[in-house]
């Protein structure tokens, strides 16, 4: 099935530019220089310099200043741009009751090389869980007692060379989430922390490794992103996301950034982590689960509930679509290593589960870090994401294209006229369950078109393109307002991205979001019929070309130029009102230039039994609809409650309260 998208961008921005004006004033000598006796040479010569010396300062202190030029575009991030370099890292180490496990930690943290640099190490000791004596046996409250005197005196005894040396003894019990979200609150955003469990065990080396990447990735602009959370140490191995793709990675890659966190070794970067911690109290305040389908982690929570940390952070993560940098060495070596010690994850001790990488094994520059533009992006499905694919280039597009699935159809959806975000994610939570990687996101620039693009869904600045596009650069658009302009370049670069479909080969649907299918099969239309080549909906927003000599013939460079100037000549005419609030205005104008071509094989489907409006299946069910394989849709002046509330009737509306997805759904990748 083919999930139709169509999203509304409600934000238009706008700069004005501004203009320098300078004058100059100029007069005649005055008279009485010229009854003057003459004056040698020299003397004249002086006094014109100062003359024209006093004017030119005149002329010069006259000019105003220049206005600084338009804000650049931002987003509604919690933060754009890097600070400056002058950190602090707190190393914090959890730990219960393993005292060989601690001892074997905090002996690896101070053989670690810290170059002079100030380190400060917080430790925190959670308290046994408090005995039911009638079910101990003689003497049980003594050795809990005397096995946490043991490790205080050990922590309280241990030498720390390097900074400030912190002990927290807590007096309850309160468990592994609580050891770590209690450990720290950011003081700054120049705070850092790097969080150990106590039976990890960590390289001399790490040390140098994590300032290298703060300086690199966080405080560097050409390579900090506000959407890395932090860097984990351990060796990655583990895919979350249920039927996953194996995690293959060749051994060039040192480096990449995968979504899920690692808690054998987590550097994590200030605000996030705030953000985390806020998002947690909300959540928590209002009894929601961090409950996410099709991941591994939320049967841990299930069945672990509030003794584990994990399912909550994965969680806010995933709604974020934030990532967590990883280590790549040769030979399952890390710069951070668990034992997997007896405890709460384990039942019993298993073992180390890497080799720890040292000065002894080095054979590679441990700072050598590429720039982050050359990094991989993985999701928790470990399926490669492409963030930031903005398209605003002709080249780009073809470049897309190209990389698209071969004997499929291509998907192009605008995003310019749905009004609510949440009906726009839901559409893309489909085309996610269902695999469809065969679409394009068009729209203006807005923080929703950069929001989408910076989650690896490849989107296209219309605006931008149709002034790169050398068709339409003799072209004059003249509408009445900037709004209306910018609708006329929109409907000229979708039907040129069209183009580039059927070159291709590819058949082509054009759609906008306010449309989705029933079921997880091809509704019921009949595209199989040769007599048609084009089918068109423009009360529903539905457009179908296929692929064919003819059909590419006729959408040629002409044919593009007429579609430019009909949606022009709509914006002058009595129509001109209807074109820029109606949602489908590509579907009407497109619909007008097909039909002036006596051999253009359309067909209107406008009244096709399978196509149905959301408002005339209000407390239908599912099945009778399903059963007959219809498709609906809705206009866009319906309100957000009433498409939530029929959508989830009919099992349609799959995302939660923070407009992501409910289920993470993996299929393997194209080369797995």
């Amino acid at each position: 099935m083919v999930v139709l998208l169509y999203a509304r961008v409600s934000e238009f921005r706008s700069s004005a530019s501004a203009s320098l004006y300078s004058s100059a004033a100029a007069g005649q000598r005055p008279r009485h220089m010229i009854s003057m006796a003459p004056k040698p040479p020299l003397l004249a010569i002086l006094l014109l310099c100062l003359s024209a010396l006093f004017i030119f300062s005149l002329y010069t202190f006259s000019i105003p200043p220049p206005l600084p030029p338009p804000p650049l575009f931002t987003t509604s991030s919690h933060f754009l741009s890097p600070p400056t370099a002058n950190f602090s890292l707190t190393i914090k180490v959890l730990a219960y009751d393993r005292l060989s496990s601690l001892s074997r930690c905090l002996r690896s943290l101070s053989a670690a090389h810290y170059g002079g640099d100030a380190v400060n190490l917080h430790i925190f000791v959670d308290h046994f869980k408090q005995p039911n004596i009638s079910d101990l046996g003689p003497g049980s409250v003594d050795e809990k007692l005397e096995s946490s005197r043991l490790i205080l005196d050990f922590v309280d005894g241990f030498s720390w060379n390097f900074g400030e040396k912190l002990v927290h003894y807590r007096n309850l019990n309160v468990g592994l989430q609580a050891q770590w979200l209690e450990a720290w609150w950011p003081s700054s955003d120049d705070d850092f922390v790097f969080v150990v469990e106590d039976d990890l065990e960590v390289s001399p080396l790490y040390y140098k490794f994590l300032k290298g990447l703060i300086i690199n990735y966080y405080y560097n602009k050409s390579n900090f992103s506000p959407w890395i959370y932090g860097a984990s140490l351990q060796r990655p191995r583990f895919v979350p996301g249920k039927h996953g793709n194996k995690m293959k990675l060749d051994g060039k890659t040192r480096l990449f950034l995968y979504q899920l966190v690692g808690t054998w070794g987590q550097l994590l970067f200030p605000k996030p982590w705030k953000e985390f911690r806020m998002w947690y109290d909300m959540h928590k305040a209002k009894g929601i689960k961090p409950y996410l389908g099709g991941m591994v982690t939320t049967g841990w929570y299930k069945k672990m509930g509030e003794k584990i940390w994990t399912p909550w952070f994965i969680k806010f993560i995933h709604s974020r679509g934030y990532f967590n940098i990883y280590t790549n060495f040769l030979h399952e070596r890390a710069l951070s290593v668990s034992h997997r010690d007896a405890g709460v994850n384990y039942g019993r001790t298993v073992g180390p589960d890497s080799y720890l990488l040292d000065e002894s094994c080095l054979d590679f520059n441990l700072l050598d870090m590429q720039p982050l533009v050359n990094l991989k992006w993985y999701d928790f499905c470990f399926k490669e994401v492409v963030p930031g694919r903005v398209v605003n280039k002709l080249e780009q597009v073809h470049r897309i294209v190209s990389s698209m699935q071969k004997e499929k159809p291509m998907l192009l959806v605008s995003i310019s006229k749905t009004t609510h975000e949440a009906v726009t994610r839901n559409l893309l939570c489909h085309l996610e369950g269902l695999d469809v990687r065969n679409y394009i996101l068009v729209g203006s620039t807005s923080d929703l078109l950069l929001d989408l693009a910076r989650r690896g869904h490849p989107t296209v600045d219309a605006g931008q393109l149709f002034e790169d596009i050398k068709l339409f650069s003799g072209l004059s658009i003249r509408t009445p307002d900037g709004e209306l302009q910018l609708l006329v370049k929109e409907i000229a670069a979708m039907g040129y991205i069209v183009s580039k479909f059927l070159e291709s080969g590819f058949d082509s649907w054009v759609v906008n979001g306010n449309m989705l299918a029933v079921t997880p099969s091809n509704p019921r239309l009949d595209f199989a019929d040769p007599a048609h080549d084009f089918y068109i909906s423009k009360a529903s927003g539905f457009f179908f070309a296929r692929s064919t000599p003819s059909t590419v013939k006729m959408w040629d460079g002409d044919f593009l130029l007429q579609v430019a100037r009909t949606a022009g000549f709509l914006t002058h005419s009595q129509e001109s009102q209807p074109l820029k609030d109606h949602p489908n205005n590509f579907f009407i104008v497109v619909s007008m230039v097909l039909l002036e071509k006596r051999d253009a094989k359309l067909k209107n489907v406008d009244d096709s039994d399978s196509i149905l409006q959301l408002q005339s299946v209000k407390n239908t069910s599912k099945q009778s609809i399903g059963e007959m394989k219809k498709m609906i849709f809705w206009s866009s002046e319906t309100s957000l409650q009433f498409i939530h509330e029929s959508l989830e009737e009919l099992g349609l509306w799959i995302v939660d309260g923070d407009a992501s997805c409910r289920d993470v759904v993996c299929h393997k990748s194209i080369d797995s």
